[in-house]
């Protein structure tokens, strides 16, 4: 009877999990068009009848929804031992589509509203308090790290995400989650207004620092290059 259950049992096969990882990620690819699509739908103001307030509801969910996938492609990778070279590069390739993204339609129209101080008339603000220097300077820290990535890995050396890369993104996606929040349900309340600001600022500080961490990384891996190479 034992000979009989092992002649048919199946042995484990990594090939048939391989793409699981990527088709998550390309997943959230498509997510995030849903979550941009809802985005520019919206406009604070309104828009006709339209239902704006449930956009944002929708955008909330899905974005939760995106970063799941991102949780679960990378846990189902490392446990089934099929990491691989697209996964490297899409991964942070679409965290980086959903973030810089997410952070660019909150600095645009679609969320402005008049000076709440009552100043000039063409002086404007935006709802969310993403202003657009904030998304440059996410966008700048991002392709300087892509940038120095691809220069050491070239040479051979290893330059995964560090531990501050990964905060990085938890706070962003916090900070990305609470605006949706404030705009929809909390914007006449001054402690969410607190809240949204805060966490605005630590995704920068953070977002800066990050960046600080890794240059000086890609400086101490290319003195020991160097090092080795005399």
């Amino acid at each position: 009877m034992r000979s009989l259950f092992q002649d048919h049992a199946k042995p484990y096969n990594p090939d048939v999990f391989r793409h699981v990882p990527n088709i998550l990620t390309g997943l959230r690819l498509v997510l995030a068009v849903v979550f941009f699509a809802m985005l520019s739908f919206y406009q604070f103001e309104g828009r006709g009848d339209l239902p704006h307030p449930w956009l944002l509801n929708y955008a909330f969910v899905v974005y939760v929804i995106a970063l799941f996938t991102d949780f679960l492609d990378g846990y189902l990778a490392r446990k089934w031992k099929v990491e691989g070279t697209f996964g490297r590069v899409a991964d942070p390739f679409v965290d980086k589509v959903l973030v810089l993204g997410s952070f660019a339609f909150f600095a645009g129209k679609n969320f402005i509203i008049p000076d709440p101080s009552g100043g000039h008339p063409w002086v404007v603000k935006t709802i969310t308090g993403i202003v657009p220097y904030m998304v440059v300077i996410i966008l700048a820290r991002e392709l300087l790290i892509t940038s120095l990535r691809g220069s050491t890995e070239g040479s051979g050396q290893n330059f995964g995400a560090a531990f501050s890369g990964k905060l990085k993104m938890v706070i962003q996606s916090v900070t990305i989650l609470v605006i949706l929040v404030y705009v929809n349900y909390f914007r006449d309340y001054g402690w969410a207004r607190v809240t949204r600001d805060v966490c605005i600022w630590a995704t920068i500080a953070i977002t800066v620092i990050s960046g600080l961490l890794y240059v000086q990384r890609a400086v101490a891996l290319h003195r020991k290059q160097e090092a080795a190479s005399v």
